[in-house]
């Protein structure tokens, strides 16, 4: 038996997004998102699903705040349906909306439990988009003013603050790929989106800095580490553009003012480039505090001219697997917290991790031991990097629920706590009771 100790000051919790788990989709002001539009769209999601009710937290809250306080969770990673507060985008505020958010972020606190609060999962209010979404400067400018907005009307209720939810999913997956809403497939269109979000990211972390807000702010970006199949230097270069689109295109801008290199050069092969106007980078690179982490497999990869527009191609090397396909190999969540130790010892926050299980309910239970050990390897992981001296602050496993997941609808399931779709039950897994022990004792244990 070997136990794994954690910092007294570690912040155990759990993350949800606005649309996958609030529904209530038209009620009380709420405009209409690209992910109501997409998911409404035939074809786009699985078996036309989409985030209509969701797991209706909207109206159920209180249950699912209760859940966490019996989880012993001393923080709770949330996001905000920025359409429930400008329905327009920008302009006129919906107080419902706002309502809405001091509810659950006063419940939260007077639980115990600290809000971590993310601005945009996604949800860009249709009304923006239909003027040309996040390639259209005027989304900067009303992604600052919501920003304001949210800053302003909890001021000393909340006091970690993330921008952006994976930045590459804005950009890349859902504007050359198509998986996600808008669903288009430029790569020109990819990079502006990227770079704007940025610009919105700077602007709006200056305007926290300049309000005089509580707390702390970052960016959350998707992280992914890749190891070459072989020694060969195209297989090697592979790898570095699948790590460094991810996690680089991002942060370096943030922490360094420029944008990667051989990515610039490697897209400027293929007729792409940055949109970057007079001042840009210097926006960009206002200082953070903190950088959250979504991390969920590691990948071994090889060059192949036909493997996309990265011409990366992953190796299925007879990993085990979660449900939704991912392997499982929990080192390279440590070896991507010591490649980003390029930025400084930053603040780090493991704001998504977690497995894709489906297991269903017997006899009142959800034996999903599988994402018990998913969880558990990659605690240690963690628990490596502190030992190292790296400033990891906190993990919050995804999900705290069964949700919305995305392009996939109802069919995978991620959380701790099992949700019937049809009845809305909420039953806590084996996972759950599991993670409350972890977070109850403070520490780890693995046995043989």
């Amino acid at each position: 038996m070997t136990i794994f100790q954690f910092p007294q000051d570690f912040m155990w919790g759990t993350a949800t997004a606005a649309y996958q788990i609030e529904g209530a989709y038209e009620e009380e002001g709420r405009g209409l998102s690209i992910w109501d539009t997409f998911a409404h769209t035939p074809g786009k999601v699985f078996n036309g699903d989409n985030g209509n009710v969701a797991c209706d937290s909207y109206h159920r809250y209180e249950e699912d705040i209760r859940l966490m306080k019996e989880l012993g969770i001393r923080t709770y990673r949330f996001s905000v349906s920025w359409p429930r507060i400008f329905p327009n985008g920008d302009g006129e505020v919906n107080q419902e909306g706002l309502d809405y958010y001091h509810r659950v972020v006063d419940m939260l606190n007077e639980n115990g439990i600290e809000p971590f609060c993310t601005l945009y999962h996604w949800d860009l209010p249709q009304v923006l988009q239909d003027a040309g979404g996040w390639e259209n400067r005027r989304t900067i400018q009303a992604f600052v003013q919501y920003a304001e907005t949210m800053f302003r009307e909890f001021h000393g209720k909340i006091h970690h603050w993330l921008t952006f939810n994976e930045p590459w999913c804005i950009a890349f997956l859902s504007n050359m790929l198509g998986v996600h809403a808008p669903g288009l497939t430029n790569l020109q269109t990819a990079i502006n989106v990227g770079h704007h979000l940025l610009v919105a990211h700077g602007l709006s972390v200056r305007r926290f800095r300049e309000l005089g807000t509580s707390g702390q702010i970052g960016i959350a970006p998707n992280v992914s580490w890749a190891v070459p199949y072989s020694t060969s230097e195209e297989d090697k270069a592979a790898c570095a553009r699948t790590v460094s689109l991810h996690s680089d295109w991002f942060l370096q801008p943030i922490y360094q003012g420029s944008y990667p290199q051989f990515l610039v050069d490697w897209f400027a092969e293929q007729g792409a480039t940055v949109p970057i106007q007079e001042g840009d980078m210097g926006i960009i690179s206002e200082p953070i505090d903190l950088i959250g982490i979504n991390y969920y497999a590691m990948s071994v990869n090889r060059f192949n001219p036909e493997a996309g527009f990265l011409q990366s191609e992953e190796i299925n090397m007879g990993f085990p697997v979660t449900d939704i396909g991912w392997p499982v190999e929990s080192r390279g969540l440590y070896e991507i917290l010591h490649y980003l130790q390029k930025y400084g010892n930053i603040d780090i926050y493991i704001t998504e991790n977690g497995a894709c299980i489906n297991d269903e309910v017997v006899n009142g239970k959800v034996q999903d031991d599988r994402r018990i050990s998913y969880i558990q390897q990659h605690l240690v992981q963690v628990h490596r990097a502190i030992h190292d001296g790296l400033h990891v602050k906190g993990y919050m496993a995804w999900s705290l629920m069964d949700n919305f997941e995305w392009a996939e609808g109802y069919n995978m399931r991620f959380g701790m706590i099992h949700v019937d779709f049809r009845t809305l039950a909420r039953t806590p897994k084996e996972s759950y009771y599991w993670y409350r022990n972890v977070v109850s004792n403070n520490w780890l244990e693995t046995r043989r």
